[in-house]
């Protein structure tokens, strides 16, 4: 991937903050959730419960799905992500902690304390998902406009 389309595809990731991601059950059937995320460059982490289907889903098999994207009010302005990737726990807890400290930043609007403190390590899984293939929609380029590319 060039330099250019990386750049593309890390200010998609840095401009929102809520993915869909979707795993794979034990009976083949997809379970596509809403999560709030954040990244590193093109690694995205999320939380989840630790007895969460997701979790369960995740350490049963690797393989996930991704979207994240826009709803302008001009369907010529749609742009996103959808992306074929591999999601681990992370199982070090200092580079959970480091990350669990990180979502507050994706609201930096947020004016009123949470009602409750983050959880620790400990409380929730922390999900580190890379990439494998990932198609860019933009339809600023044309109707349906992807570019298809595979992280290096």
């Amino acid at each position: 991937m060039d330099a250019s389309m990386h750049r593309r595809i890390v200010d998609l990731l840095d401009s929102h903050r809520i993915m869909t991601i979707a795993t794979l059950r034990p009976d083949g059937w997809p379970q596509a959730t809403v999560v709030g995320y954040v990244n590193e460059g093109l690694t995205l982490y999320f939380l989840c419960g630790l007895d969460s289907q997701k979790a369960a889903n995740i350490a049963r098999d690797e393989r996930v799905s991704i979207t994240v994207s826009s709803d302008p009010d001009d369907v010529m302005r749609i742009t996103g992500l959808s992306m074929a990737a591999r999601a681990h726990a992370v199982l070090d807890p200092a580079e959970a902690a480091r990350i669990i400290a990180l979502l507050p930043s994706r609201y930096p609007l947020q004016t009123v304390p949470l009602p409750f403190p983050m959880p620790t390590p400990a409380q929730v899984r922390v999900v580190r998902v890379q990439p494998t293939v990932v198609s860019v929609l933009d339809y600023t380029q044309g109707f349906g406009h992807t570019d298809l590319v595979e992280p290096a």
